[in-house]
């Protein structure tokens, strides 16, 4: 299983990789860990190497991360608020949840939108409030780069140094793997499932 998620990024590239980190900011399908990680053990074989790996991962982290920014910038509370309302569900938040983001952002100042980058959770929430706080464009844009690189080349490493492990203990790095794929995907389906608007909770 393991082989075939790393044949099948190898086969993507750079261009694969920058895919995937820009799809993973926008729907959230498979976690950054697993795709900059499994770019480590690439690179551990010489398949691919760190700094164009770690330039395209980040410019997608970025542009992933900037289209949730521009969706608040552009559409303004006024519009954003009835489509979360209609589409809250496929989504899992309400109102709500981004007006707390909202608060979040603007008691702790601009510099959350680096600091949440090494939060699984945050990470892609906080660009919405930017958008809507009309966060300077150019200082989210490098703020999220910077902290998308640093987050960025510790997964590359992990993955550097577990891919020694993954060659010793195949058939445990195989399960690693494909459940950290199959939880994200579950814990998105239970979200979706379980999901109720406040007033009806």
């Amino acid at each position: 299983m393991h082989d075939l998620i790393i044949e099948a990024i190898r086969l993507g590239g750079y261009w694969g990789i920058f895919f995937l980190m820009v799809l993973e900011n926008v729907i959230p399908p498979v976690p950054s860990e697993v795709i900059m990680g499994i770019g480590g053990v690439l690179v551990a074989r010489g398949q691919m190497d760190f700094w164009p790996l770690l330039f395209w991962g980040t410019v997608g982290s970025t542009l992933g991360n900037y289209a949730w920014f521009w969706v608040g910038e552009k559409w303004g509370r006024n519009r954003l608020e009835p489509f979360i309302a209609r589409w809250g569900r496929w989504l899992t938040v309400e109102w709500e949840d981004i007006d707390r983001a909202i608060a979040f952002f603007r008691k702790h100042g601009q510099w959350v939108v680096f600091a949440c980058r090494f939060s699984p959770f945050l990470r892609t929430m906080i660009s919405l409030p930017a958008g809507l706080a009309r966060m300077n464009v150019w200082r989210f844009l490098t703020f999220t780069f910077v902290g998308a690189a640093i987050w960025n080349t510790l997964l590359i490493w992990g993955g550097t140094w577990l891919a020694g492990v993954i060659g010793q203990y195949e058939s445990v790095a195989q399960w690693v793997i494909a459940g950290l794929v199959v939880v994200s995907l579950i814990w998105y389906g239970y979200r979706v499932i379980t999901w109720k608007p406040r007033h009806l909770r």
